[in-house]
């Protein structure tokens, strides 16, 4: 038997592979309700307003001389299942392609609110920068140029306006300056790691430090006091958008999800959360801060629409939990509950409304999804029902209708499906098994 031989075009066929599996990966995702990098990047975010508002302020912040002052932020609201998460990795998309470092923080039991040394940690150990690397501050760290001008300028912020830092940042930032560069001793690599460490989050060995101090002549520069570890985290929260920019990005952004979490805390674990809220939102105003300059930070968080009628009316937090906290009679506490009447008040006036999908927005969705489908599995999805369109029905719901009955057809094409909706109520009720009132109060 004769004829030409047969050439397998491995390249292609790899190529084609990969690109089957990245709309299966969105499929999935999507049929589970979960958002990723492929699902989104698929459908887009349906959120035009949000999204033009949202890029305004990567804008103003990437260009200082560029709208107001002070820190850049929004606060997004939807039912369950209305697109909240998959809006916010729409925005850090976006924010990655403008040139920010991009975080997003889940609020669970593990990362409490209230607590602001957990939060900020988790924002540093999700952070992904504009390629999509990881391990971002180790980069930063290590891409630090002491003679470059964004550098000066973080040295002229923190010893202008943002003085009221803790010594511990200006003297770790010394001491990279000085151990940095190709003269550093093996000694010196191992405390630069520790710089790192302590800007990530980590405690700083108050020995190692005085001791790297004293060999570079800077012993009686500083005297440390004793800090809180959630005051550190706060100021943290200041400096390291101010880092990641002298390393040459555009900035920090970060992601807030499931910030209901609140409504399931204790009393006291609610008004500390809506004070962390308020700190998010506004920047930190316990000390002089810096209201001049245009932080390097923007801030999206993210939770249900209901919450106000819930939580602030329902469980009388508008008008009981300030007294509450004032009764304490400690400044901490009054501080607290000022800050509490601030986020409440963004939660009742700010909260930016999700936009419910239009015919036009479900059609484009539709016809999205049934190619993604069809990529994804090798076949001509014919055209399902899905619900009846009603102003109620969410776009998860048409989504996994969609997926789901054509998940049905494929196995058996005789197949006619028909999908019913039920709604789940979101629980409000307290559980104080999700963590310790006075988390984050330890000395360092």
């Amino acid at each position: 038997m004769t004829g030409r031989p047969l050439v397998r075009d491995v390249a292609g066929q790899d190529r084609w592979d990969a690109e089957r599996l990245a709309k299966r990966r969105a499929v999935e995702a999507l049929r589970s309700g979960v958002p990723n990098a492929d699902a989104v990047k698929a459908l887009g975010s349906g959120q035009s307003d949000i999204e033009d508002r949202f890029t305004g302020m990567l804008e103003a912040v990437a260009d200082p001389s560029i709208g107001r002052r002070g820190r850049a932020s929004m606060l997004l609201g939807a039912g369950f299942g209305e697109g909240k998460s998959h809006l916010l990795t729409h925005l850090g998309h976006l924010a990655r392609a403008a040139g920010f470092v991009v975080s997003t923080v889940v609020i669970s039991k593990e990362t409490p609110l209230y607590d602001p040394a957990k939060v900020l940690r988790a924002a540093v150990e999700s952070a992904v920068d504009p390629a999509g690397a990881r391990d971002v501050l180790t980069e930063t760290v290590a891409a630090l140029d002491p003679d470059s001008p964004g550098y000066a300028e973080l040295l002229r912020w923190l010893r202008g306006p943002g003085h009221d830092l803790n010594e511990r940042f200006e003297a770790t930032l010394l001491l990279h300056q000085r151990l940095s560069g190709a003269t550093a001793a093996d000694g010196d690599e191992d405390f630069l790691d520790t710089i790192t460490r302590f800007w990530s989050g980590d405690p700083l060995p108050m020995p190692d430090l005085r001791r790297q101090l004293k060999a570079v002549g800077e012993a009686k520069t500083f005297s440390f006091s004793p800090v809180r570890i959630r005051d550190l985290a706060r100021q943290r929260l200041r400096f390291l958008p101010r880092l990641l920019r002298a390393a040459g990005y555009a900035g920090w952004v970060v992601l807030l999800d499931e910030v209901e979490l609140i409504g399931r805390y204790s009393l006291l674990q609610r008004g500390r959360s809506y004070a962390e809220l308020a700190r998010w939102l506004d920047g930190d105003t316990a000390g002089p801060g810096d209201p001049g300059t245009r932080e390097p930070l923007v801030v999206a968080a993210a939770m249900t629409d209901d919450f106000e009628t819930a939580v602030l009316v329902g469980k009388n937090d508008r008008e009981a939990l300030p007294a509450r906290l004032r009764a304490k009679e400690t400044l901490e506490y009054a501080e607290v509950a000022a800050l509490a009447e601030e986020a409440m008040t963004h939660i009742g006036r700010d909260l930016l409304s999700l936009a419910p999908p239009d015919d036009a927005e479900l059609d484009r969705a539709y016809r999205i999804l049934r190619q993604l489908h069809g990529g994804a599995y090798d076949w001509d999805p014919p055209e399902v029902h899905g619900l009846e369109r009603l102003g109620a029905t969410r776009m998860r719901q048409y989504v996994r209708a969609w997926i789901n009955e054509w998940d049905l057809v494929r196995l058996d094409p005789d197949y006619r499906p028909l999908t019913e909706v039920v709604d789940t109520v979101t629980d409000y009720r307290e559980q104080p098994e999700l963590g310790s009132e006075e988390a984050g109060d330890t000395s360092s």
